[in-house]
C-alpha cells in the first residue's frame, strides 16, 4: 500500500517549515494543505482536537502533532534514508536536548522580539542573541550540527532564520554581526534543495510581520 501523507501547515511558520524539510530530506511524497489559523477547518479540529494547530501529518489517516514529534516520527517511518537522529542513545539525547533549548530561547524570543518595544525588547534581544550564541557554541567547526549532513537540529533551528530579516529590522540589529558563524551555517543549509525549498523568502515575512503589528496595533 502506497503511503498517503498529508501536511496541514501555513506558509510562514516556523514549525511547519520543519517538517517540510524533514518530507523533502527524505524525498517523501506529500500533499501541503493550507490553513486558515483563524477560522480553523474541521479537519485541523478533528486531526488535532487538543490544541487545534498547525502543523499536523496526516499519514495514512493518522495524525501526528507537535513539530520535533512529526520530525522525529518521519525519522522513525522512513528510517531507511537520510537519518535526522543520530543511532548513538547519548548523542540522540544531545540532539533531543539542542533542540528543545531552540524552542524555550530561540523561537521564544524570536515570537516576542518583533512584539516589544523599548527596554523590554533591548532584554529579549540579549536573550535571543545569548541563545544563538549558546548554539554558536555547540556547532563548534562543525558543518552541520549533525556533523557532515544535516540533522535534528538543523531541522529544528534553520526555519527561524526566514524571520532573521524581520528580527533585524524590528530590533535595529545585525544577527551576522552578533552571531556570524549562525549565519555562515545558514548560507551552507540554504545551499541544500531540501532547505531553500522549504523556507520562504525573508522579505515576504517582514510584509507579514508589518501586517501583524498593524492588526496587533503595535507602532
Amino acid at each position: 500500500m502506497e503511503d498517503k501523507v498529508i501536511l496541514l501547515d501555513f506558509w510562514s511558520s516556523s514549525y511547519a517549515m520543519r517538517v517540510r524539510i524533514a518530507l523533502e530530506e527524505k524525498g517523501i511524497q506529500y500533499e501541503a494543505r493550507e490553513q486558515n489559523l483563524v477560522d480553523k477547518s474541521p479537519l485541523l479540529v478533528d486531526m488535532n482536537p487538543i490544541h487545534k494547530m498547525i502543523p499536523v501529518l496526516i499519514h495514512n489517516g493518522k495524525p501526528t502533532c507537535e513539530s520535533l514529534v512529526i520530525v522525529e516520527y518521519i525519522d522513525q517511518v522512513w528510517n531507511d534514508r537520510s537519518p535526522l537522529l543520530p543511532s548513538d542513545p547519548y548523542q540522540r539525547s544531545q540532539a533531543r536536548f539542542w533542540a528543545d533549548y531552540i524552542d524555550k530561547k530561540i523561537y521564544t524570543n524570536g515570537k516576542k522580539l518583533w512584539r516589544e518595544k523599548g527596554e523590554k525588547q533591548e532584554e529579549v534581544k540579549r536573550e535571543f542573541i545569548a541563545g544563538l550564541r549558546a548554539l554558536e557554541g555547540e556547532l563548534g567547526e562543525k558543518v552541520y550540527f549533525g556533523g557532515e549532513r544535516i540533522g535534528f537540529v538543523d531541522v529544528a533551528l534553520v526555519p527561524i532564520s526566514s524571520w532573521f530579516y524581520s528580527f533585524e529590522k524590528c530590533g535595529n540589529f545585525s544577527i551576522e554581526k552578533e552571531c556570524p558563524k549562525i549565519v555562515a551555517w545558514v548560507k551552507r543549509c540554504m545551499q541544500k534543495k531540501s532547505v531553500s525549498k522549504s523556507l520562504p523568502d525573508p522579505q515576504k515575512i517582514y510584509g507579514y510581520v508589518l501586517q501583524l503589528k498593524q492588526k496587533l496595533g503595535i507602532d
